[in-house]
């Protein structure tokens, strides 16, 4: 990834950083613990792949920061929501997130399950007032909600947690993760272009391969690094797919074929872009990006 690259990616994620820090309820307004716990969940941490996506997508489309800056931080609440969510003990039961401690432990449960409910109808309010027509804003506030329910992440996330010590056929689990992982970051390359003027088919059709690509290549190397990489490492507590018995890409593929289609992915998202040139340098470094991370 070059320089130039860098630079961007370390913009947009001080900008998104204060964006998220406007959008989010004053800490002095009541409930204050709630507040705080809200951006506890969202602020200071996490890589931001889905905003950068949104702004790197919006890119093509010469879409209105004010708008994108709205539908980045509003995929990045629905994303921290469901992390606050899935580390309850109710669903994975984790005690680590971003190197810290999770919600419902830094807080307690109650507070972690309200978070999470906030955050969700935060995201929707934050895109719901930008400064756009409702012609345009409608479509991308659907595009969220469905990507964000149960046909999309929630789904994904019933799915898994019913796969537990059940071995899965490739196709079943590349469908769990698409809605599970994969559906948020469609959403974010398509809202992102979406901010912009009117695509056409061919465009939306690129678009989604790319992002149907990363999406699975997020997932396979979350699985890689899960068994490879120290709690230390990733900020969260490693090897927890193997000790739970959940189904995963290493499981029923090996370390070395995961390796491989991880990569394999991330060369169809490239291809994906192919129709829109050196413009979509950035999306192309965010494919990088996600299949080299080592976190």
């Amino acid at each position: 990834m070059s320089s130039q690259f860098q630079t961007w990616m370390k913009s947009i994620q001080a900008d998104v950083e204060v964006a998220l820090t406007n959008y989010l309820p004053a800490l002095n307004q009541e409930p204050q613990t709630l507040h705080e716990a809200m951006a506890y969940a969202v602020l200071d941490g996490g890589k931001r792949v889905r905003p950068l996506l949104v702004f790197a997508a919006g890119k093509l489309f010469e879409a209105p920061t004010e708008l994108l800056s709205r539908a980045a931080c509003a995929v990045e609440m629905i994303h921290a929501y469901s992390l606050v969510h899935d580390d309850m003990p109710c669903m994975d039961d984790d005690a680590l997130r971003r190197g810290k401690p999770t919600v419902h432990k830094k807080y307690d449960e109650a507070t972690a399950l309200l978070v999470g409910d906030a955050l969700q109808a935060q995201a929707f309010l934050v895109l719901s007032e930008a400064q756009a027509c409702a012609d345009h804003k409608l479509p991308m506030l659907q595009l969220l909600a469905q990507a964000s329910g149960s046909v999309g992440m929630c789904g994904g996330q019933a799915i898994d947690l019913a796969s537990v010590g059940k071995a899965l056929s490739l196709p079943e689990l590349e469908q769990m993760h698409r809605l599970k992982t994969g559906a948020l970051l469609r959403a974010s390359v398509l809202l992102g272009a979406m901010s912009g003027k009117r695509l056409t088919a061919e465009e939306i059709s690129a678009l989604d391969h790319y992002a149907r690509a990363i999406g699975l290549a997020f997932q396979v190397v979350d699985d890689v690094l899960d068994a490879t990489a120290d709690s230390a490492t990733l900020g969260k507590t490693a090897g927890k797919d193997a000790a739970d018995n959940k189904p995963t890409y290493v499981s029923l593929l090996g370390l070395e074929a995961s390796r491989q289609l991880a990569d394999q992915l991330c060369k169809d998202a490239h291809q994906a872009l192919s129709p829109f040139g050196e413009s979509a340098q950035h999306l192309h470094d965010l494919a990088d990006l996600i299949v080299q991370r080592k976190a």
